[in-house]
């Protein structure tokens, strides 16, 4: 009997980490920081189309996943600077790696949904 791959515990954290990083915003986030810290307005203006509610929650959720790390600069008022961590690095290089390949295949991708819209 063939063992499984992945235990079934781990697939349901896998899909929570998956989906996180996934995500549509997150992507943008992550290719945003990937030269240089930003601070918020920084990334909202960069992040087209984000709000700023759903700037914040996807701050958050990827710094308590370890993968940005917020500095508080104590001046007045306070400024915040967002920056990718070691472990938000290593996120950015497979994520451009898709973006490549999403931009390589565009036209294919668009041709192929047009014929199968017919």
């Amino acid at each position: 009997m063939p063992t499984p791959l992945v235990e079934h515990s781990d697939c349901r954290k896998i899909s929570g980490i998956l989906a996180r990083v996934g995500d549509k915003w997150t992507v943008l986030v992550v290719m945003t920081l990937r030269e240089h810290s930003r601070r918020f307005n920084e990334i909202k203006r960069a992040v087209g189309g984000i709000s700023q509610q759903m700037l914040t929650r996807t701050l958050k959720a990827l710094e308590r996943d370890g993968m940005v790390m917020r500095t508080v600069h104590p001046t007045v008022p306070p400024q915040v600077e967002y920056a990718l961590t070691p472990l938000g690095m290593s996120l950015a290089e497979p994520v451009l790696h898709l973006g490549q390949w999403a931009r390589e295949h565009l036209a294919e991708i668009e041709a192929n949904r047009t014929s199968y819209d017919l």
